[in-house]
């Protein structure tokens, strides 16, 4: 029993931390799939936001702002984060092209345009470190409840946190609120909303906005906690694996949160295997690849019986009515 807990001790901590960005980012491409526009783009924003984040914390650490840096970076990297994904926003709503096309495009505008701008700026393939970090930390009195805090509330980035409180107000926005009420019968019924005054084109080009917004904290966070700098490598699929979190979760805060959660754990196992009884002896490279298998098991699993807005990857023209 020691030993049980002992190991989930280990596990638990790291698979919320390490489900975090992937909530942040299929919370954004929650928005944007439900107001109808498909984003493939999620690694893209990734990537954007974990360039903006680095940078944005190095150039507040350069005007003296300390430990508020990294906050104020992952503020940034949300802002740039929302304004990349207009591109996204112009070609599949305005200019009416192919959705998974566009977002496959932002994918590699974002990973060509961040290396491009990290060797003008730093003259090298890489950013510098950043020396304001966030740093685990142990919830007040929860932390104190036997097993269950030791498990849930030690050792734990207060980003986690927020992104978990993020997961109730995504969820009271989009199904509690007319703005959700709008936002869903756009993504489900475009010419009945049109039909009701809504302003179809306006409400999809904020739900691909809030999905940049999003998925550009989801990258800072990843990178600011996990990384510490930005290279062309530091996000290296985890935007796809928000998107299969997404259709896993079937387009649901909740049910994302819980299939966050699982490929969190899945991430947290191959970093910890080696700490762990009978994993040590398991090749490393098995573990590592283990979230990116999952991933595609559980996609292929769901296809076809997870059920998306009918209005998913459609272009709707208004003279059409």
């Amino acid at each position: 029993m020691e030993l049980f807990l002992a190991v989930l001790y280990l596990i638990v901590p790291a698979a919320m931390i390490a489900a975090t960005p992937l909530l942040l980012t299929a919370m954004g491409g929650l928005f944007s799939e439900r107001a109808g526009i498909v984003n493939i783009g999620l690694e893209g924003l990734m990537v954007m936001g974990a360039f903006a984040g680095i940078v944005g914390t190095l150039m507040f650490e350069g005007m003296g702002m300390g430990a508020w840096s990294p906050w104020l970076g992952i503020l940034f990297a949300a802002l740039l984060g929302g304004i990349f994904s207009m591109f996204h926003a112009v070609a599949s709503i305005s200019l009416k092209a192919d959705q998974i096309v566009s977002g496959v495009a932002l994918n590699f505008l974002a990973t060509g345009l961040t290396v491009f701008l990290v060797r003008e700026i730093f003259e090298r393939g890489q950013t510098d470190t950043i020396s304001s970090r966030l740093f685990r930390t142990n919830v007040p009195l929860l932390s104190d409840i036997p097993i269950i805090g030791q498990m849930f509330f030690t050792r734990v980035y207060l980003t986690t946190w927020v992104a978990f409180l993020l997961v109730l107000v995504v969820w009271y926005v989009v199904f509690k609120t007319p703005f959700g009420l709008r936002l869903r019968s756009v993504g489900e019924h475009p010419m009945a909303a049109d039909t009701m005054g809504i302003n179809v084109n306006r409400m999809k080009y904020i739900g691909v906005g809030l999905s940049g917004v999003f998925g550009g904290m989801g990258g800072a966070v990843f990178a600011i906690t996990a990384a510490g700098n930005f290279a062309g490598g530091t996000i290296t699929g985890q935007g796809f694996m928000a998107l299969a979190v997404l259709i896993f979760g079937k387009w649901h805060p909740f049910g994302a949160f819980g299939a966050a959660i699982f490929f969190g754990f899945a991430q947290a196992l191959s970093v910890t295997a080696q700490q762990i009884p009978g994993l040590q002896d398991v090749p490393q490279v098995f573990m590592l690849i283990l979230p990116y298998v999952l991933t595609i098991l559980a996609l292929a699993g769901l296809v076809g019986k997870a059920t998306p807005p009918a209005a998913l990857n459609t272009n709707y023209d208004k003279g059409s009515r």
